[in-house]
């Protein structure tokens, strides 16, 4: 099945549904809202790299997911916007699964939203994007304009921004590539509603709190003494943007860390099952069948030596677990990673990271030093894994030629 061909027609179909449904009231759950959800999806979609099938249920219900507002207005337009995707989809050749996946996907949109799975969690994701973006201000507004419409008068202000100020506070990006892209964002616009609302300090829970809060309030407190010109000038901090790619180069780093430890997981359990039906069956006759000696022989140490690669990619290194005062005075020290300080106390850590945290170039140094270290430590794992599949694959058709050749050139007797 060719599941483009399908999608296109589907972008086509909800397209000119917009075209064809006008409502004047209709100002922010339109055709513009859509085709930013559908974009939103399909970034997402692409970072956790979806087979066909699941590019095309997050796609389609993408598309879908707001149609029932033409039909009805916003209660229950998720029910109806899934039933017209239903509709669409019947008789295109898309199995039932599917379509049930997409409505799945387009209900889970109404809010509360409660996805249970990845594709629902990343239409869920992609429906409230804009969230976390600088077109939120703009979104939110048109989102207050549509509200008026339908009931006919005017929405406070107060009372408008402070039910966004709890929709902010309640919502939660589902998807961990959301969650490090869009949360600081997020984060910023729901602060500057609260500053319109006046502040609402956070207590302090405990010790290590409270030291990092007296930390925080002492470079706020160094911030008043600089100029009003320079501290509006620093709103606009490039380390934002820098930050959010370390994080997400960490995550994808800590992803194919996880997807090498799956492929050598399997090939332990492939070969572990192929050794136990050798010695089982294969060498408790092996008297009766003496020309298949050598090519059992040949299996088994391929089998053997592909779980010892296997098993030297998934094996982990661990650093002694301590670093000095000289570490950290030389900024030598990563405290990002565990391996540095797990045999440490808790003091010593925190003041190592409050020193770290002082120091910009001891912290970005640090985060450098962590990504780099993760690429090395995946390079490694990803060499022994090649070694491994390498392995089993030559290994394999050696094995399956001397069997051939004994079993043709030596029959037993």
């Amino acid at each position: 099945m060719d599941y483009n061909i399908i999608l296109d027609q589907a972008q086509q179909y909800v397209r000119n549904f917009f075209s064809s449904h006008i409502d004047v009231r209709i100002v922010y759950h339109d055709r513009t809202h859509t085709e930013q959800v559908v974009e939103a999806a399909r970034m997402i979609a692409q970072h956790y790299q979806l087979n066909e099938r699941d590019f095309f249920i997050v796609n389609v219900a993408a598309w879908f997911h707001d149609t029932g507002y033409f039909k009805g207005g916003s209660p229950g337009h998720e029910q109806r916007g899934a039933e017209m995707a239903a509709a669409f989809l019947t008789g295109t050749g898309v199995d039932a699964g599917a379509i049930q996946s997409v409505k799945g996907c387009i209900l889970a949109t109404q809010i509360p939203q409660k996805p249970t799975n990845l594709l629902e969690d990343i239409v869920c994701d992609a429906d409230l994007f804009h969230l976390g973006t600088d077109r939120f201000s703009e979104r939110n507004k048109l989102m207050r304009k549509e509200g008026e419409a339908f009931k006919g008068k005017k929405i406070d202000k107060d009372e408008w921004r402070r039910s966004t100020i709890r929709l902010l506070e309640s919502h939660q990006y589902h998807t961990d590539y959301c969650r490090l892209l869009l949360n600081e964002k997020k984060q910023e616009n729901l602060d500057k509603l609260r500053e319109k609302e006046g502040p609402s300090p956070a207590p302090v829970t405990n010790a290590i709190t409270a030291l990092l809060r007296q930390h925080v309030e002492g470079e706020e407190d160094q911030e008043g003494l600089k100029p009003e010109k320079e501290k509006k000038k620093g709103k606009k901090d490039p380390g934002r943007g820098i930050d959010t790619v370390f994080r997400i180069t960490s995550n994808n780093n800590q992803r194919l860390s996880s997807q090498a430890d799956s492929k050598a997981h399997i090939m332990i359990q492939v070969n572990s099952i192929i050794i136990s039906v050798l010695l089982s069956l294969l060498l408790r006759k092996i008297e009766d069948h003496t020309n298949l000696a050598i090519p059992a022989t040949i299996l088994l140490t391929v089998n053997l030596a592909t779980i010892i690669f296997s098993i030297l990619a998934t094996r982990p290194h661990i650093p002694p677990g301590t670093f000095s005062k000289q570490d950290l005075d030389e900024k030598k020290v990563n405290l990002l990673f565990f391996g540095n300080f797990y045999k440490m106390s808790l003091q010593e850590y925190a003041g190592g990271m409050l020193q770290m945290m002082d120091d910009r170039d001891f912290l970005y140094g640090s985060l450098i030093r962590d990504v780099y270290f993760q690429g090395i430590a995946l390079g490694n794992k990803y060499r022994w894994l090649r070694l491994s599949y390498n392995t089993f694959m030559y290994g394999l058709i050696v094995s399956v030629l001397a069997f051939m050749i004994a079993a043709l050139a030596y029959p037993s007797k």
